[in-house]
Formats: structure tokens, sequence, C-alpha cells
């Protein structure tokens, strides 16, 4: 059968990574985390006390980041490594959340990650998640998926998620957090969040898990299938 890119954007905590590893399992496809690759990319930033908003040592700093998915079992899913160190859990702590959508805005950060995200694409048979990847990253992938969900709704997921792992944090800080990602993603100069003019869109806020899948699989059945009739 042949294989496509697909790509899943949208405000965070709407389920993308989700609805994206999903689909990659169940299409065996290879699933790219591009939101873990900037979360990577701000960790490291935040342990060597680099400036994102000086240039020159975002440049710097880059040259030091080797970023890497590598397939955990356990999960089903891929890790990210920074620098040969699996990071997966480091990213997902608030200090990571606070500051990733500030770095990822940087223009060379955004470069960097564009760069390496194109280059995994060359083969197809790919899901990736993220802001801008059907703008900017595959503006000519075959499917584009537009994720949203009603925003009491991703505060209550983002809330259930971190205070598993952060007892102590609180609704209100993981609505602001949410807020202040949503303002910064959607008006950043360089590559910001928008739905791309082809995609389609998924308001998931009220779909289960299997529902959603079942959507997005239908439309990437009726994808393939018009285009092997072209």
């Amino acid at each position: 059968m042949k294989k496509i890119i697909i790509t899943l954007d949208g405000y965070s905590s709407c389920g993308k990574s989700t609805l994206a590893k999903q689909m990659a399992r169940a299409l065996n496809y290879v699933f790219i985390d591009s939101g873990a690759m900037y979360r990577a990319i701000t960790l490291y930033f935040i342990a060597h006390a680099i400036d994102y908003t000086n240039d020159s040592a975002v440049q710097e700093a880059l040259k030091q980041i080797n970023l890497a998915f590598d397939y955990n079992i356990s999960s089903g899913s891929s890790d990210i490594l920074l620098n040969g160190r699996n990071v997966e859990n480091e990213i997902r702590e608030m200090r990571v959340s606070n500051l990733v959508s500030d770095v990822a805005a940087n223009q060379y950060v955004r470069e960097f990650g564009v760069a390496q995200q194109q280059q995994m694409g060359l083969q197809k048979g790919i899901v990736m998640d993220g802001r801008d990847i059907g703008t900017t990253v595959f503006p000519n992938a075959e499917l584009k998926i537009f994720v949203t969900a009603d925003p009491a709704i991703r505060v209550a997921r983002r809330y259930l998620e971190l205070s598993a792992k952060n007892p102590g944090i609180s609704k209100e800080e993981v609505q602001a957090n949410l807020a202040m990602r949503d303002e910064i993603d959607s008006t950043r100069e360089f590559s910001p969040l928008r739905k791309a003019d082809d995609a389609v869109v998924l308001d998931n806020s009220h779909l289960t898990r299997e529902e959603q899948l079942k959507t997005a699989l239908q439309w990437v059945n009726d994808k393939i299938n018009s285009l092997a009739v072209l």
C-alpha cells in the first residue's frame, strides 16, 4: 500500500501525540514527536544556562546537540535521546513546559528542528505531530489533521497527566501555562501555529480515543484510495 506523510497540528494538550502514536502503530508507520525534540533542546538550554534570546549563544549551543529516537519496547513508542541520553521523562517536567514555547520560537532553533524533521520524512510512512508540521515542515503532506478541543477539557487532561508526576501542581498553574503557550505558539514570528488551508479539523472534546482513531484512520484510507486512482 502506498505510504504517505500524515501531519497533526494543534494546541497543547489536544491529544495530538496520543493520536499520532495510535495511528503510527495501526498503520505500521514511524511516529516522530516534534514536540519532544523542542523539549529536549529546551532541557539542554536549561542545563547549560543558554540564553535563548542571544542568537549567537543559541547557534553555538545547537552545534552541540544531537537528537535521536529510540524505540521503547515497554511503552510501544519512541523515546527522545539527547546526545545519546534518554530524556523522555525529564522533558515532561514543568520547568521545561514553562520555557519550551519561548525556546521553540527562536528562529535558529526552529530552523534546526525543521531541517531534522524534514530529513526524517524523506522515506514517507511517517506520522508527525506539532505546531507547524502541516504548514512549514511538510507543506506538501498528503494528509493534514488539525486537532482541537475545548480549553477547559485541555486543562483537565493536562492536569491529570501532570498531577500523577507532580502531586503539588494546581489546576490554576496548568491553566496559566497552557494560556501562555497558546499565546506564544500563535503569535511567534517564525512558523506560528495555524491551521493549514487543506487540513481537516478533528475536534476531540467529546470523543473517546477509539472514536478519534477510527475517524483519523478513515481519513487515511480515503486519502490513499484517492491517490491510487490518480
